[in-house]
């Protein structure tokens, strides 16, 4: 799918509560990055995984399902497999009425999910990294990948 820089940056710029589904607690897998990252940008994550629900994540409680979430919020990342989807963007969509945002991470699509959100004027991303997407909009991702601003092949000792 092919989104607009702009509409990608409106969606991140009013955008403050995350719901990541699939996050983990695992540091080195990429849904714990992926919130750790955008929860030092100022976003709020409530965290969302059946197997840590109950247990503090970046200093939220997990819930096991997005129904199970008391507060609102602006945007679902699912970091789940695609056929996990549809379920997934049902409950988020009879949770919060005012839903703006469904976003699916990389390798993650379902039209008739999306079909589905877009129905009731949300917005659908698919195979998109919001981390990812904000660094690159947002000037923190330079042409070859690196942040420094500086690229040098000189051994430092």
């Amino acid at each position: 799918m092919s989104y607009s820089d702009d509409h990608l940056r409106m969606i991140l710029r009013r955008t403050k509560t995350i719901a990541i589904v699939g996050v983990s607690a695992n540091e080195i897998r990429p849904s714990y990055y992926v919130a750790r990252y955008l929860s030092l940008k100022g976003y709020r994550i409530i965290p969302v995984n059946p197997g840590l629900a109950g247990q503090t994540l970046l200093g939220e409680k997990v819930y096991g399902d997005v129904s199970e979430i008391p507060d609102d919020v602006d945007m679902v990342d699912i970091f789940r497999r695609s056929e996990q989807v549809p379920p997934i963007v049902t409950a988020s969509l009879a949770r919060w009425p005012d839903l703006q945002t469904i976003w699916m991470q990389i390798g993650v699509s379902h039209p008739q999910a999306a079909a589905e959100a877009q129905a009731r004027g949300v917005d659908v991303i698919a195979d998109r990294c919001p981390k990812i997407e904000y660094q690159r909009l947002f000037s923190e991702l330079r042409m070859a990948g690196f942040a420094t601003g500086i690229i040098s092949s000189k051994l430092q000792l």
